[in-house]
């Protein structure tokens, strides 16, 4: 009889003899993908996707989520760590909560052969004692050769989109049943122009319409303030005319 038990990247195989005797196998365990079921965390979108300009920058975020009842840790790792900008690449998951990574793709001045990216991303994990913090974790502690430690790892690919097959869920909708030809993109390149003019338009009108407003504010402020000079000194020439008339005026006894 055959009974397999998974535990943490080890795959114990019991082989229960004829003569009752127990042997026991011990096998790696596999890299995990995104999705697997008996993982530490879980991670949405599988793929990192980015769009693709020259001379932009791309980003992507990954919502990594704790699947357990325990503290995880984690880390991520790059194949290009100079051509991508991870934060946070370390931190600490508290239990049946999540945090969001963005990963940002520096400008790149070429494109890719066929578009095609062989970079990958590796995504580790594991448990750590209650109430770590991630500027406290030992140096150690992704290392596969700890004693008694499991490390779980989940690869990550990168994918390529080019910036027209985005085009039909953006503003420029209007062209989506065009061919991509020199003429469509020139047509959304001077569409996204106009916007742009449009939105900088907008904006110039409102600071003139705020400077308008603050010039009424002080204007009415100005009047404001000669009127009540103006009653504040009536007033004082009336009191100290009485003040005058009071003393100059005999007493009588």
């Amino acid at each position: 009889m055959l009974n397999s038990i998974a535990s943490t990247f080890r795959l114990v195989l019991m082989v229960v003899c004829s003569w009752g005797k127990v042997l026991i196998f011990e096998m790696p365990w596999a890299d995990m993908t995104a999705g697997d079921s008996n993982q530490l965390i879980s991670v949405h979108p599988d793929d990192l996707k980015f769009i693709f300009e020259l001379e932009k920058q791309s980003f992507c975020d990954l919502k990594v989520a704790n699947n357990t009842e325990n503290h995880v840790a984690f880390k991520v790792k790059t194949t290009s760590p100079k051509k991508y900008f991870v934060r946070p690449n370390t931190g600490v998951i508290q239990p049946w909560d999540s945090c969001v990574i963005r990963v940002t793709l520096q400008a790149q001045r070429e494109y890719p052969p066929d578009m095609q990216c062989k970079d990958k991303f590796l995504l580790q994990s594991t448990i750590v004692p209650p109430h770590s913090d991630v500027d406290e974790l030992p140096p150690d502690t992704f290392n596969k050769d700890s004693d008694g430690k499991a490390i779980q790892e989940m690869k990550l690919r990168v994918v390529y989109i080019p910036p027209s097959s985005t085009e039909g869920n953006s503003e420029d909708e209007v062209l989506k049943g065009s061919t991509q030809s020199p003429d469509a993109n020139s047509a959304v390149q001077r569409l996204k122009d106009e916007r742009d003019a449009a939105v900088q338009q907008t904006q110039v009108l409102q600071q003139e319409l705020d400077l308008l407003r603050r010039r009424r504010y002080r204007k009415s402020d100005a009047g404001f303030s000669l009127m009540f000079a103006f009653v504040v000194g009536l007033t004082g020439i009336m009191v100290g005319f009485l003040l005058n008339l009071s003393l100059a005026s005999p007493s009588t006894e």
